[in-house]
């Protein structure tokens, strides 16, 4: 296939900013030459949930790509959300990044530390400040969750056109009903929205703005980044109706049985030692058979639209690279997917203000009404530890469950790699040095004419191309949040 990534670019970034500052580019390259970019990350979503990595939710969009592309099983995020969203953005540490914890879980103790602001640094550029000033146009839509005000949204760190919700997460319909009692804020192009179609659901709407983003540039010649933020299968879990109810009854037979059956296709797919039988305890999880006959309906019906949430998505991500196929960019474009974290373990009390019921109270979370509208509902940890197969715990955790994600990387045009697994360890902060190298693009020394931090990734670009196996040699990641620390190598 051709080199995309091998383009020779000259670039000066002595005083780069995002929106509309100018910057000194030279590049022997023709506009065209390089790729488009499409960044898709889920919320929440488990490492073995989609086909392509021995899940039986139905995901053919998804499971396509890894066909076309490369699956990476040994690929690290951050435990939670807006930690490894501002590692990815950022090529750096989290902590470097600002976000050594999340700005809804700040405690006395860290409040004025450096790296705990839990909000986006200006040490850091991010990459769409860089994109942008090397000539691409820059778009987001979804969750963004790296800080409410201002100047600490997307469009004010290098994103010409948005529509996104600033919070962690919240009602996936037009209700607008937050987390915990807060407000969720949706802005679009830095400006705040008061109320949301009728019509709304996330993954369709981010769909739709997204498609506009790419439509309304699309014959001038420019290369796009784009990066759709999905909020699904995220908390409280939503979907529609007649997804839900593709999934009826297949889940009656309860998260134990799922978690070995999930395990039992991942030793079909390699992933797994054949000789590997169960899982490690966890002290959180239930068994199955030892809840009543009420409780088993209500649960298994959270996992039939937990399920429809993550097949509704893949049909979403399907409507995207129908849009570029159809103006003819699917070819050029350079697609990474994958998950911000393990699957969500933690019920809905666990959420700030939530602790004493009164305001999961005011939901309807009868059966019928579970994952619609007015409803609140959760994963919990017996479910999500089916879903974090074959690792033990999830989101949160810096245990495997937490960390490792489901990562699928397709390059322009055909692959030689097409359809393998590559096992070496990678990291959240390799992405943002492997669009740049391909975009022909490098990290600014100063940005706003203040001197930035350099990021730690590196480029995935050699294992892409199969020229190498690996990028690191006996180098490792050190993980601290929540005071939990890990070290994996």
């Amino acid at each position: 296939m051709t080199r995309y990534w091998l383009l020779t670019v000259s670039v000066s970034f002595l005083a780069l900013a995002g929106c509309g500052t100018d910057t000194d580019i030279e590049t022997e390259a023709e506009p065209q030459a390089r790729p488009n970019i499409l960044l898709i990350v889920a919320d929440d979503l488990g490492y073995s949930d989609v086909g392509a990595f021995g899940g039986e939710i139905r995901t053919p969009t998804i499971d396509q790509l890894a066909a076309e592309g490369l699956r990476f099983s040994s690929f690290h995020a951050l435990p939670t959300c807006s930690p490894t969203r501002s590692a990815l953005l950022s090529g750096n540490d989290n902590h470097v990044a600002g976000l050594g914890v999340m700005g809804e879980f700040i405690y006395p103790e860290i409040a004025d530390l450096p790296g705990y602001e839990g909000h986006l640094s200006d040490q850091v550029a991010t990459i769409p400040e860089i994109l942008r000033g090397a000539g691409y146009h820059t778009y987001m839509a979804g969750k963004w969750h790296l800080g409410e005000d201002d100047a600490q949204s997307p469009y004010a760190r290098g994103f010409e056109q948005t529509f996104t919700m600033m919070n962690g997460g919240g009602s996936h319909w037009a209700d607008m009903r937050p987390l915990h009692p807060s407000e969720m804020i949706y802005r679009r192009n830095g400006q705040r929205i008061e109320a949301l179609p009728d019509d709304f659901y996330s993954s369709k709407d981010y769909t739709d703005a997204l498609i506009e983003f790419i439509d309304s540039n699309k014959d001038d010649g420019n290369p796009f980044f784009a990066y759709m933020s999905y909020t699904a299968p995220h908390d409280p879990l939503h979907a529609p109706a007649e997804y839900t109810a593709k999934y009826s009854g297949q889940y009656d037979y309860g998260w134990d049985a799922l978690a070995v059956r999930r395990l039992t296709r991942l030793q079909e797919l390699g992933l797994v030692p054949p000789d590997i039988m169960e899982f490690p305890p966890n002290f959180m999880t239930r068994e199955w058979d030892s809840l009543s006959a009420e409780d088993k309906a209500a649960y298994a019906r959270d996992m039939e639209v937990y399920a429809a949430m993550v097949e509704y998505m893949d049909m979403s991500i399907g409507r995207l690279f129908d849009c570029l196929r159809e103006h003819g960019l699917y070819e050029n474009t350079l697609i990474v997917f994958f998950s911000d974290n393990g699957a969500n373990g933690a019920h809905a009390t666990a959420y700030p203000g939530n602790a004493d019921g009164s305001y999961l109270a005011t939901f309807d979370n009868s059966l019928e009404n579970r994952g619609l509208p007015g409803s609140f509902i959760d994963l919990g940890p017996s479910w999500a530890q089916a879903s974090s197969a074959p690792f033990r715990f999830f989101k949160s955790f810096t245990a495997e469950g937490g960390i490792k994600s489901p990562l699928i990387a397709k390059l322009p045009g055909t692959m030689s790699t097409a359809g393998q697994w590559n096992h070496v360890l990678l990291h959240v902060t390799d992405i943002m040095p492997t669009f740049l190298e391909m975009a022909g693009a490098a990290y600014p020394q100063a940005l706003d004419g203040r001197p930035i931090r350099q990021p730690i990734g590196k480029s995935m670009g050699p294992i892409l191309e199969g020229t190498r196996e690996s990028i690191r040699e006996n180098e490792g990641f050190g993980y601290e949040l929540f005071e939990m620390r890990a070290y994996f190598q």
